[in-house]
């Protein structure tokens, strides 16, 4: 299990051990300062034995790379800003089954639409349900009756009075 930190934190942790190994303490008096294992210990003093301070440094964190590269998600958002009905759709709802028919056409990526949502959320993007209201609504009966009625209905607090 990896332990928790940054990169950067966890290099600094190991660097650290590299100047006890320097002092000729014990793996368990490292383990013990730095605040880990001492099976940890023992594996970076071998790694540091074979290659020196380069061998402590952090190495990237592996992954599969990126579909869409940095140019095409920037390309991406105003090609989603223009809307769903300027792509064909009925309606204005984006859908993630919706984008991913978009980055399909435009860039001739696949995108599962579950990893829809993360790409959006990489793009600061998030998903808003739209609100439904009724075709029949009418704003102007309703704000009369919010100004007129609900005031005489609505219920006020009772005065607390010591007992």
């Amino acid at each position: 299990m990896r332990p928790s930190g940054s990169p950067k934190a966890l290099e600094d942790r190991r660097c650290q051990a590299s100047s006890l190994f320097r002092m000729k303490l014990s793996l368990h008096e490292i383990a013990r300062r730095t605040g880990c294992h001492a099976s940890s210990v023992m594996r970076w003093r071998r790694a540091w034995l074979r290659g020196g301070q380069k061998a402590l440094k952090a190495k990237p964190a592996p992954g599969r790379p990126a579909k869409l590269n940095v140019r095409q998600k920037a390309r991406l958002v105003p090609i989603l800003a223009k809307g769903a009905m300027a792509h064909g759709y009925r309606t204005e709802l984006w859908t993630t089954l919706r984008i991913a028919e978009v980055i399909e056409q435009r860039f001739g990526v696949r995108y599962h639409r579950n990893h829809v949502g993360k790409l959006l959320h990489q793009l600061h993007w998030s998903s808003h349900k739209p609100e439904g209201r009724a075709i029949e609504r009418d704003e102007e009966a309703i704000a009369t009756w919010k100004r007129y009625v609900w005031p005489a209905v609505k219920k006020t607090p009772r005065v607390c009075r010591p007992t």
